[in-house]
């Protein structure tokens, strides 16, 4: 398996790890007072079981359950003279658990307990030979990685670390390291330092990756993180704590939800967090949230490794076809006429019938075209090109596809675009593309070498007759850009910045996320105002609650309104639920319909009969 910085040394990768042991080893009936460690030993599967459930919920990085297991902790309980084999069974049941994963075991070692002289009677010495004896167990077992956790002081984190690299050195090992320091909610260490002055102070140490873990929940570690990354341009790890925990009939319960925690993954991973789990109080189901959290921001479209440079071939240049002579839809556009376009999703086989057959229905009910997603949500189906071209021919009926940058490099983009434009495919909508990991086949290679706004100008450029250099290709081609954009996005600046540089770049028109909420577009076409450029509102008829409360917290853009989820609760997840989103569905259109130019529906579920049931008796169709 790639090393872990290996791994990270690639920016767009993060990592998601696992969860608390000690919550779950509770949950499942060991005593609050019982020595974990000591289960390593005595009740391995349920340690096992532990590890099993965070693989399952999609962690990719376990730590072995012996945070507490140096001699000054053990012999609390008369163990000290088991810490190798503890130690060694924890690193067998953690590899045993990952069997047949591709996950990476971490070694947890936590600070003695006791404080270190001058503060404490545990002479250096003695604590440094007890992170020593531990550290060479592990890494004698040949872990991932050494995690030492939880650690309040900087004094005994660089006792710690000298006895982890002492060992490194004899057994000739270069087992990466991970420091991760504890602090309090107001983000101070037990010296009152902040994690700042921390990081000033064991920025150059040798470790591979730092991060800060337990005592607080995921808010205030927020803000530690924030301070390290301004500090370091290593990794950083974040495992906070499950909020602050009560006592509720006699069990200790954290009350931060796996939501709460979605919420602040994607914090997380904005600030430059690149390894995220959870600490006391966080379970499988935490974890959960993360790794869906992980999958759906993973790539950074910010970090396109390749960008199309200006070049000044002007004198290649040609003049670009107009709008309305472009395609039937454009020429609706630049009249101002209100358009309607309804997705289509390409099969999952070879054969077109059905799909061909709904949009001759669509285009009996006057819908003015279809748009064909390109591999949606990283999935596998007929080739939108080829699906389009049957659209054309069979249906006769105008598509708009939508084109990814993510399975395709330069050069096939290009020809693809030159290859469109020749079988009359004239309106393109540029997509970036989710990442294969979002999807089914999650070790698919992704491309990326532009981004949506990249393809954007590629477009333009071929509009103006030369290629993505300047060279002339001759005859300018005559593709309708279309663009997409979010007004209820989560950072509208960003969005807005990026929307900008899209039109800068060529778009003709804007097609939106789905609307559940009149006032986010309103504000949106304040925004756009300046741009003077078509937009296509998009409604989405929601299926039930349990789809609602999955596009809300797991896919990325989607911000459903509190009052919309509690709608489809009370609706529920049978019939009732379908009714209750086309409903709403058809109020966010009588809403939205005269701020806009168009309208594109998404019906995933129900397809035809459910974008009709949408558009029926409010817009009128010739």
């Amino acid at each position: 398996m790639q090393r872990i910085t290996e791994y990270l040394a690639n920016k767009n990768s993060y990592i998601v790890a696992d969860g608390a042991m000690g919550t779950m080893l509770y949950s499942k009936g060991a005593g609050i007072n019982k020595c974990f460690e000591l289960l390593n030993i005595e009740q391995e599967k349920l340690v096992r079981e532990v590890h099993q459930e965070y693989i399952k919920a999609g962690a990719k990085l376990i730590f072995t359950n012996t945070f507490g297991g140096n001699s000054f902790r053990l012999a609390k309980h008369s163990l000290a003279g088991k810490v190798e084999e503890i130690n060694r069974r924890a690193v067998k049941i953690a590899k045993e658990a990952a069997e047949k994963s591709n996950v990476w075991i971490g070694a947890s070692i936590g600070p003695i307990g006791q404080a270190v002289e001058p503060y404490g009677r545990v002479k250096k010495t003695e604590a440094e030979e007890a992170f020593y004896q531990q550290a060479k167990v592990l890494i004698e077992e040949e872990v991932d990685l050494i995690a030492l956790e939880t650690f309040l002081s900087i004094t005994e984190a660089s006792i710690a670390l000298e006895a982890v690299n002492r060992v490194k050195a004899e057994l000739k090992q270069e087992t990466p390291v991970a420091l991760l320091f504890s602090f309090d909610h107001q983000g101070k260490s037990d010296t009152g330092r902040t994690a700042k002055q921390v990081m000033r102070t064991v920025k150059n140490w040798k470790v591979d990756i730092f991060g800060a873990n337990c005592s607080t929940g995921p808010q205030p570690m927020l803000k530690v993180m924030q301070e390290m990354a301004s500090e370091t341009s290593k990794p950083l790890l974040a495992k906070p704590n499950a909020g602050m925990p009560e006592m509720k009939d006699g069990r200790l319960i954290y009350m931060a939800t796996p939501d709460y925690f979605l919420t602040y993954a994607k914090r997380f991973m904005k600030v430059g967090v690149r390894v995220l789990g959870g600490c006391c109080g966080s379970t499988p189901e935490h974890i959960k949230y993360i790794a869906n959290c992980v999958k759906a921001y993973g790539y950074s479209e910010s970090d396109v490794v390749v960008n199309i440079e200006e070049k000044k071939f002007e004198e290649n240049k040609v003049d670009a076809v107009a709008l309305k002579d472009k395609s039937p839809f454009a020429r609706k556009l630049s009249e101002g006429k209100f358009v309607v376009s309804v997705e289509v999703l390409p099969p999952r086989g070879a054969n077109p019938t059905k799909v061909i057959e709904a949009i001759k229905r669509l285009k009996g009910a006057g819908v003015d075209a279809v748009n064909v997603p390109d591999g949606p949500r990283a999935s596998a189906r007929m080739s939108s090109m080829a699906l389009c071209q049957l659209i054309i021919s069979q249906a006769g009926m105008e598509p708009i596809i939508h084109y990814t940058c993510r399975d395709r490099n330069l050069l096939g983009m290009q020809s693809d675009l030159l290859g469109a434009n020749a079988i009359g495919i004239h309106n393109i909508l540029a997509i970036t593309g989710d990442p294969p990991k979002l999807g089914n086949y999650p070790d698919a290679t992704a491309v990326y070498d532009v981004d949506s706004i990249g393809l954007t100008k590629m477009m333009n450029n071929l509009n103006h007759g030369i290629d993505i250099v300047g060279n002339s290709i001759g005859e300018a081609t005559a593709i309708c850009i279309g663009v997409a954009a979010n007004p209820g996005s989560l950072d509208i600046e960003q969005e807005m910045e990026r929307l900008r540089k899209k039109v800068e770049n060529g778009a003709e028109f804007i097609m939106t996320q789905p609307v559940f909420d009149a006032e986010y577009l309103h504000s949106f076409m304040k925004r756009i105002k300046e741009f003077k450029i078509p937009v296509l509102v998009g409604i989405l008829p929601i299926a039930s609650h349990k789809v609602a409360e999955f596009l809300h917290n797991e896919v990325p853009g989607m911000q459903l309104p509190e009052n919309i989820r509690k709608r489809m609760k009370k609706a529920g997840d049978g019939e009732d639920g379908k009714a209750e989103g086309i409903e709403l569905a058809r109020e966010a259109l009588r809403q939205t319909k005269e701020m806009v130019e168009g309208a594109y529906i998404m019906a995933p579920v129900g397809g035809v009969n459910t974008a009709l049931k949408v558009i029926e008796g409010i817009i009128e169709r010739h």
